[in-house]
Formats: C-alpha cells, sequence, structure tokens
C-alpha cells in the first residue's frame, strides 16, 4: 500500500521505458547489477559502458520506438537491455533483428569475424509472451543456438537472449533472490510495505533515485510526454485494426452479394460469359445489391444491369 504524504507527488512508473533508461543511464552500477542477477550462471561483469546514453526530445514523443540501452563490458561483450510494457505481433522478429544487428554493426567489410564480441539481449516483459498452458511453469527463458535435439551441443556465444515474463515471474515465486527483489520493484514500486521487505541494496538505491526523479517536475513532464506518446501509437493501432475490419466486412459483404448474384443469374438464365463475370467482379456493393433486387422482375439478362 502507498501510504505518502497527501503532497507527496506519487512515485513514477520505472517501467516507463524513459524513466526505465534515465535510472541505468544514470546510475551504471545498477545496470551492472540487473544484470548480473540475470545472468546468475555467468561469470558477473564488474564495469560497463552505455553506448547510448543519450535520449532526444524525438525519442521521448517518438511512436514504435523502444527506449533500449545498449553497452558494453570490459570483456567487449554487447548487451541489449530492454523494458517491454505492451504486446505487439512483431515483438518477436524486432528482437531478434536488433540483436542481429548488434553483432553485425561490430564489424566493417574486411575486418576478421574473430572480433565479433558475444551479444547479450534482457528483454523484461510486463505481459505473458508464452500463455500455453506447459509453458506456465517457466518465467525465465534463456535462448541461444543450440542443437534442435542435442540440447547440449552449442554452436557458439554469439547470441544470447533473456526474456523475463515479470508478471508471470512474480506470480510463480521462483525467481533466484536478486532478480526477484528487480522484479518486486519493477511491478509493486508504489507498495510501501513491499519495497520496505527488500534487503537487496542496489533495488533501494534505484528506488531512492526513483524518488527523486518524481519530485523532479520536468521528469515528471517527460514521463507523461513518454507515455501520452505509448498511449497515441496504442490508440493508432486499435483505429488501424477498427478499419481493418470494417474494409474486410465491406469485402466479405461484397463477395457474399457477388456469389449469390452469380447463382441467381445462373439458375435464372443459364451459364454466364466471361463478360458478365468481369461485370460482377468490378461491381460496387451497392450496384450488385441493385442487380439483385431487379431478378425478379427481369425477363432478360441484360434488363438485370440495365433496368428494361
Amino acid at each position: 500500500m502507498n501510504t505518502a504524504a497527501p503532497n507527496t507527488p506519487p512515485i513514477l512508473d520505472p517501467k516507463n521505458d524513459f524513466i526505465f533508461k534515465k535510472l541505468f543511464v544514470r546510475a551504471p552500477t545498477l545496470l551492472i547489477a540487473l544484470i548480473n542477477a540475470v545472468r546468475t550462471e555467468e561469470v558477473p561483469i564488474e564495469s560497463i559502458e552505455i553506448l547510448n546514453p543519450t535520449i532526444t526530445p524525438e525519442d521521448i514523443t517518438g511512436k514504435f520506438i523502444v527506449l533500449d540501452i545498449l553497452a558494453r563490458d570490459t570483456k567487449g561483450q554487447h548487451f541489449n537491455i530492454e523494458m517491454q510494457v505492451r504486446r505487439y505481433n512483431a515483438w518477436r522478429t524486432r528482437s531478434a533483428f536488433y540483436m542481429a544487428r548488434s553483432l553485425t554493426q561490430q564489424i566493417k567489410s574486411g575486418q576478421d569475424y574473430q572480433a565479433i564480441q558475444p551479444v547479450i539481449g534482457i528483454h523484461l516483459l510486463d505481459f505473458d509472451l508464452f500463455e500455453d498452458p506447459e509453458h506456465q511453469h517457466q518465467a525465465h527463458w534463456c535462448f541461444e543456438m543450440r542443437d534442435r535435439q542435442q540440447h547440449d551441443v552449442k554452436l557458439g556465444n554469439e547470441l544470447e537472449l533473456h526474456i523475463i515474463e515479470m508478471r508471470k515471474a512474480d506470480r510463480l515465486g521462483i525467481t533466484p533472490p536478486d532478480l526477484a527483489a528487480w522484479l518486486s520493484f519493477f511491478e509493486h514500486w508504489q507498495d510501501e510495505t513491499i519495497m520496505s521487505n527488500i534487503t537487496y541494496e542496489p533495488v533501494q538505491k534505484a528506488l531512492a533515485h526513483l524518488k527523486i526523479f518524481s519530485s523532479d517536475e520536468e521528469m515528471r513532464y517527460r514521463a507523461f510526454v513518454r507515455e501520452r506518446a505509448l498511449m497515441d501509437e496504442i490508440s493508432e493501432k486499435r483505429a488501424e485494426r477498427e478499419k481493418g475490419e470494417r474494409i474486410g466486412k465491406r469485402i466479405g459483404k461484397r463477395e457474399q452479394a457477388i456469389d449469390i448474384l452469380t447463382r441467381l443469374l445462373t439458375q435464372r438464365f443459364g451459364t454466364l460469359s466471361n463478360d458478365t463475370l468481369d461485370r460482377l467482379n468490378i461491381a460496387t456493393t451497392e450496384q450488385l445489391e441493385h442487380w439483385i433486387d431487379t431478378i425478379l422482375g427481369a425477363k432478360t439478362l441484360k434488363a438485370v444491369f440495365d433496368g428494361h
């Protein structure tokens, strides 16, 4: 429960991708902690360089943009960290594209392929990506280049994508402690009871940064503008979908009218010529419906179309 004083502004949502990026760009040590919490089976990283720290006004207002974090550690490994709060059909394709691009952009034509360093993606999803019943007991997924039949045979470590379904992980409660603390932060940042029980220092530092952001009017405004852009994106997609559905209904209605008219004309006047079929196929829905109405009173095929 949020028991903040009445005049205290609400704490900004760390899942807002502007706030998410701003938080970890300002405090790279927290990004290191997050990466290590996700990759518990790997050697912890100790230092990192943010490769795209700048957030432009166009980034904040731009629709169909994800404010990701690109970083590189001292070993040369590249990281792509993203927060995703909305689901869309091309999500998987986009993730694969950006991972591959981070790989190919490391060298130029003629350079040695051995210079390429691994690309690790960490994508935090505020929705369930895998909804089949058999996938309800896992929330942290790691995709690598492995053989389909012999999973222990790995082609290489060039690509590694971690997908964390945060809501599912929160429900299951089986995440390792450090990562569980981060997920509680992202999902329950406003609940003072839950947050006060987290002893993991990086998350407490992240919460402190978040409260500072929340008291900054400029930061609050930018977060609002970013949220508005995302809402506009959702509205545009909904409008496009509804428009497509309306067009689909009109097309379906027209095709149905063509089918009905073709059958009625054939029953009344016999096999139709190609010219007649072409005329039906280019007619509007209104014309088709008018011709259907005239069939009963028409004595010839020509009368159906010409009205006499």
